[in-house]
């Protein structure tokens, strides 16, 4: 009887815990009091004071009051504005708004809800803050709830400065660790060949040839190409009317040509694709030696075990990448996937911010969004799995390429890229994407970059 007794007991036991959920981890050790950003888990947009109400805003630094200060209040914890003392982030009824710090709206219970996510939960109650459902067809509305849980409440807290280690010694270091310099529409060079129509090529994105980048320390290189009855050709919108035009696998054989004379250097391509995939696998076909070079990330276990030391790679002669930003979908349904040839779909291994800053002159929009992102697609610079964490690309540029404005960006292409992107991801970017790298010294941003890893 006693021991019937005793099971039971512990029976209940462990059911008024699950009944529970997890345990309030307020101005816990693992999330102590300071600044963080409140980044949704499925959208990666970050909660903002939006005049009142709490909404979803790109993320942008705190140009607009996306900055959230967590320090204890009574049994829970409070989110005060950064630069608005005494607004907190509470609600009213089922509404997400910005209260009087001491309003007891303004509480929360902070819940561990992942291994890096959290809920903000109504003292007393199964209630969260939560991203509104999204309408078929409809990207997430912006105003922010309150409901009950579920995947749209949990969040990131992302502190404002996140946390670093040394960057770890040759030997040791991981490509996701690592940051390569990278040149936007490398091809569109005007030393190379042609491009454009004459009056496009008169805003190149670069003014070095494809030899020249690789000899200047560039290690990705973004290739747009097109079809024609030539094959798969770098142009940039169309090739109507291109004197010179340029082959993909002409530009595919000079880097591998430069991995051949540089065993220890690794390179990665990224394709805007608009081939049949038969024509994209004839042209790397064509490409001497680069079966011998090229890592596949997809047979080599990175999506179980994590991105391999660049130590390894160099070891194995595995150093090119070749991503497409291509559908899978659309290729299974012609019979052929790329990466049955090696071509990597980029949207499966890496993350992307949105690429535009803004026209050619003028102000500029620093803030740092997927690409991916809208009514059908949706990947959050955030996204994050088991043992795998998707290479980020950072692109920063503009519409047009003007020098004069790409020099200046190019300067500040390191405090984008750790105040603005680095938090938006929650991680330092792999891969700095501009134009005109000539210009403004984008190599002391990945030179800093390259100075220290993530920490966890």
């Amino acid at each position: 009887m006693r021991t019937i007794r005793t099971g039971l007991l512990l029976a209940a036991a462990q059911l008024a815990a699950l009944c529970a959920g997890p345990p309030a981890m307020a101005a816990a050790a693992d999330l102590p009091p300071g600044g963080y950003y409140v980044q949704s888990a499925v959208a990666g947009l970050n909660a903002a004071d939006a005049g009142g109400t709490v909404a979803l805003h790109n993320p942008r630094g705190n140009e607009d009051h996306q900055q959230w200060t967590l320090r204890p209040q009574g049994a829970g914890a409070v989110l005060e504005s950064t630069d608005q003392a005494g607004r907190c982030l509470g609600r009213s009824g089922s509404r997400a708004v910005v209260v009087g710090c001491a309003d007891p709206a303004a509480v929360w219970e902070v819940l561990s809800s992942g291994a890096q996510t959290h809920r903000l939960r109504v003292p007393g109650a199964e209630q969260y803050l939560s991203v509104a459902p999204k309408p078929a067809g409809a990207v997430y509305p912006a105003e922010l709830i309150v409901a009950g849980s579920g995947p749209l409440t949990d969040w990131y807290l992302t502190p404002l400065s996140p946390a670093t280690v040394p960057m770890p010694g040759p030997e040791l270091r991981t490509l996701d660790r690592m940051t390569f310099l990278t040149a936007h529409n490398a091809y569109a060079n005007g030393v190379d060949g042609g491009f454009a129509p004459p009056f496009v090529n008169l805003a190149p994105n670069q003014a070095r040839g494809i030899d020249q980048q690789l000899a200047d320390g560039v290690r990705g290189f973004m290739l747009d190409i097109h079809q024609t009855p030539d094959g798969a050709i770098l142009c940039h919108d169309s090739c109507f009317w291109v004197s010179r035009p340029v082959a993909l696998w002409v530009d595919l054989q000079r880097i591998v040509d430069f991995l051949d004379r540089h065993p220890s250097e690794i390179a990665t391509v990224f394709l805007e694709d608009y081939v049949d995939p038969g024509v994209l696998r004839a042209e790397v076909a064509r490409v001497r030696g680069l079966p011998e070079v090229l890592f596949r990330p997809d047979t080599a276990g990175v999506r179980e075990h994590g991105w391999p030391r660049v130590a390894d790679l160099v070891a194995g002669n595995h150093r090119l990448l070749l991503f497409t930003d291509h559908s899978r979908a659309a290729d299974q349904a012609a019979g052929l996937t790329r990466d049955s040839f090696g071509v990597m779909y980029q949207r499966e291994w890496t993350v992307e911010n949105y690429w535009s800053m803004g026209s050619g002159i003028g102000t500029s929009d620093w803030s740092c969004y997927s690409r991916w992102y809208g009514a059908d697609d949706v990947v959050p610079l955030t996204r994050t799995e088991p043992g795998f964490r998707p290479l980020f690309v950072m692109n920063h540029f503009r519409d047009v390429t003007v020098a004069p404005t790409a020099s200046g960006d190019n300067g500040k292409l390191l405090d984008r890229a750790e105040r603005f992107c680095r938090p938006a991801a929650r991680k330092k970017p792999s891969f700095l994407a501009v134009d005109r790298y000539d210009l403004g010294n984008p190599g002391a941003a990945v030179a800093a970059l390259n100075g220290y890893a993530d920490a966890g």
